[in-house]
């Protein structure tokens, strides 16, 4: 029962974003719009591809993990309605853990960077999968398994989840109403998170809900005047689709061979990306700060003319 739900539901996942994908498509092309380019779209089908299997390679694992857990459940959520809700509530809140530390880990940032190495943003951008997150995102779920949620239903929930997730990548819908821009995560909030534009980094962490980002400090609105840049601060010269899983780990080795002694060595694996032992490169927090201090001298000076 277990396998044909999930099959089914990841089914209409694949055909539903498919479909979205060639209407997106076309819009472009009719428009003129170069949303897409050819090797940047083939690259986010293999990303997909190499996650898919990884998937397909811990879902045993997986079950078995959250199994486990569960029968050490702490309660228990008989109301049908409520639970589900709790349940989706739940995982969006731990999602947006899983994402931040993606982006304030660099060793996990090492394995979420290919997700964000795309200098386009559209649709397909959703495919371009975090391809090891497979191997360690069930740690993050395990406390919905400790509150009485079964290995099926958290599955199910992460399918609907990240079907909401994919379709937020794209620059064919623009601002929602204030209410919808208050409560989810919308296109516009989305953008914002894909940015390499300093004001932008490490922003908009949420799957769903962005109310996780404004509650914790790591909300970004889209502003119209600052045209975004996509990708990273730093794009790999070389694209290829094996550089793009791995560019950043070999990145990360080279920082860990020439830090003097062991505490820096582990720092830079747990650090924010962009920490260094000498200073030489900044953390996107530090570089949105001397950007405020900027912004705020222009303010005043403009105030004076």
């Amino acid at each position: 029962m277990l396998s044909e739900t999930e099959d089914l539901a990841a089914s209409f996942l694949v055909i539903f974003l498919v479909l979205s994908c060639l209407l997106e498509m076309y819009f472009s092309y009719v428009h003129d719009r170069h949303l897409y380019e050819k090797r940047d779209t083939w690259n986010n089908v293999y990303l997909m591809g190499l996650a898919f299997f990884i998937n397909l390679g811990t879902k045993a694992f997986t079950l078995v993990v959250l199994d486990f857990c569960y029968q050490f459940r702490l309660f228990e959520i008989s109301n049908i309605w409520l639970y589900w809700v709790v349940l989706v509530l739940a995982q969006d809140l731990l999602y947006w853990c899983l994402h931040t530390s993606g982006h304030y880990v660099r060793l996990f940032w090492a394995m979420h960077v290919t997700h964000h190495s795309s200098p386009l943003f559209n649709l397909t951008t959703g495919f371009r999968s975090t391809v090891f997150e497979p191997l360690y995102r069930v740690f993050f779920y395990l406390p919905l398994a400790f509150m009485g949620f079964t290995a099926v239903d958290i599955i199910l929930a992460y399918l609907v989840t990240q079907l909401y997730g994919n379709m937020v990548h794209t620059q064919t819908v623009k601002k929602l109403h204030p209410v919808l821009e208050y409560i989810l995560v919308t296109p516009s909030h989305h953008r914002v998170h894909h940015a390499s534009n300093v004001r932008y980094l490490d922003k908009n962490m949420g799957m769903i809900l962005i109310i996780w980002d404004r509650m914790f400090g790591t909300f970004q609105e889209e502003i119209p005047e600052e045209k975004i840049v996509y990708g990273l601060t730093h794009q790999p010269e070389d694209t290829g689709p094996v550089n793009i899983v791995f560019h950043e780990f070999r990145a990360l080795a080279a920082d860990m061979k020439k830090a003097p002694g062991i505490k820096n060595k582990i720092r830079y694996m747990f650090c924010p990306p962009g920490w260094s032992h000498d200073g030489s490169t900044q953390i996107a927090s530090v570089m949105q700060q001397e950007l405020l201090k900027a912004d705020h001298s222009k303010a005043l000076s403009d105030k004076m003319v």
